[in-house]
């Protein structure tokens, strides 16, 4: 079997996970991927399989070096984004990409007008949807290159390699991939998550965030009779977000820049609720971001009175590059384990987060690898065949190179 072969068979499994259900996993269908992808691990010949209740899967490819050498992890996720249907996903490869437009289906078109990134796979078979749901390849992707490379290393006993850890969690969409993973047991002193998008990249700064939900509540009166008593908490909500930087939100910034984005908004003449994240990478920003919040509602609240408006702030995860900068040398492994594939290593800061931000404030630094695919979460989402190929490879460079050390 290939690792395309492998791919196209995981995403045929709907994994979609749900921030509604409060459940770990959140949803029972990745319980059913998690269970099928236990046996296959097992038919494989991996050692120590195991899935414990709440849907994470643990295995070992066992050493077949003498030499005493880090135990290197490699992590991969099982859901797919609630953004859009991974229901009955019916993939297909357009061979030879030649550079134009590729019709989904009727009045879906992926456009390099549009997705320019296409362009940059012209000549290569690209993995397409149908255009009624996402592909998958975040993080399925994944999962097939891991597996495929420990199918490899077991095939070419040639290739010395330390023992190696492999794991496989739900919910990482919803951020709660990493709460739930038992560092302890998992053993390795560091891992890579294959979980990146374009070939060649990898990433081991991403932002520091947090979540912050407003609640503002007002005073209702009858209009014809409000002067002097009504609180609008909807037109104090507006008031509200007006007063944040406009020039500092997702659609106005790029690179290292942090940003407050609203990311949801709903209320009445009485109550009215906003919900935003923050994101920054400078851990000083960061601070000053959220102290930023809470002037704004200490601001709202001396206009209208203690208690109009009210804050829920909380951090979700931090910049791993405090974690892995003084373990440099597992970046550089990755590097020369990309050039080796064929590539051109692109050290990348994530703007947004990933399980290793997490894993590596656990214990386990944890940088992020390219798994291939590209416009994740929606229909137009696709991944090379070429990519698949290069980042199975890369998992095997890596676990060899470790055995270099």
């Amino acid at each position: 079997m290939t690792v395309t072969e492998r791919f196209l068979k995981y995403v045929s499994f709907d994994t979609q996970s749900s921030e509604e259900t409060g459940t770990t996993p959140s949803t029972q269908k990745q319980m059913v991927f998690a269970e099928f992808l236990k046996q296959e691990l097992i038919n494989e010949g991996l050692e120590d399989v195991e899935l414990d209740e709440l849907g994470y899967l643990y295995a070992t490819l066992p050493a077949n070096t003498d030499k005493n050498v880090p135990v290197v992890g490699f992590i991969a996720h099982m859901d797919t984004s609630p953004d859009a249907s991974g229901k009955d996903v019916k993939p297909r490869i357009v061979k030879n990409y030649d550079g134009g437009d590729i019709v989904l289906s009727e009045g879906i078109v992926s456009s390099p007008s549009k997705f320019p990134e296409l362009l940059a796979h012209k000549g290569e078979d690209l993995i397409v949807t149908d255009g009624t749901t996402l592909l998958g390849a975040d993080d399925k992707a994944g999962i097939a290159e891991i597996v495929q490379a420990m199918v490899y290393l077991k095939e070419h006993p040639e290739i010395k390699h330390g023992k190696i850890r492999v794991g496989f969690n739900p919910d990482e969409e919803i951020g709660m991939g990493a709460h739930h993973f038992d560092v302890k047991k998992f053993g390795a002193d560091f891992a890579y998550t294959m979980d990146g998008s374009e070939v060649g990249e990898i990433e081991y700064e991403n932002f520091n965030a947090a979540s912050a939900k407003i609640t503002i509540n007002g005073c209702s009166v009858h209009p014809g009779y409000a002067k002097g008593k009504m609180i609008n908490a909807g037109r104090v909500a507006t008031e509200l977000v007006q007063m944040l930087p406009q020039n500092e939100t997702p659609e106005t910034t790029e690179g290292y820049e942090g940003f407050f984005h609203l990311t949801g908004i709903n209320g009445s003449c009485e109550k009215a609720t906003l919900s935003f994240i923050i994101r920054d990478h400078d851990r000083e920003y960061f601070i000053s971001r959220k102290a930023e919040m809470e002037d704004m509602v200490e601001e709202i609240n001396a206009k209208y009175g203690e208690g109009t408006a009210v804050l829920e702030m909380k951090d979700q995860y931090y910049n791993m590059r405090e974690k892995v900068e003084p373990m440099m040398y597992i970046i550089d492994i990755a590097k020369e384990a990309i050039k080796e594939a064929g590539m051109e290593p692109k050290v990348m800061a994530i703007r947004g987060g990933t399980d290793g931000a997490q894993l590596s404030f656990m214990g386990l630094p944890c940088p992020n690898i390219f798994a291939g695919g590209l416009n994740f979460h929606g229909p137009h989402e696709f991944c090379p065949v070429q990519s698949l190929e290069k980042a199975m490879m890369t998992v095997v460079n890596i676990s060899k190179k470790v055995n270099e050390l």
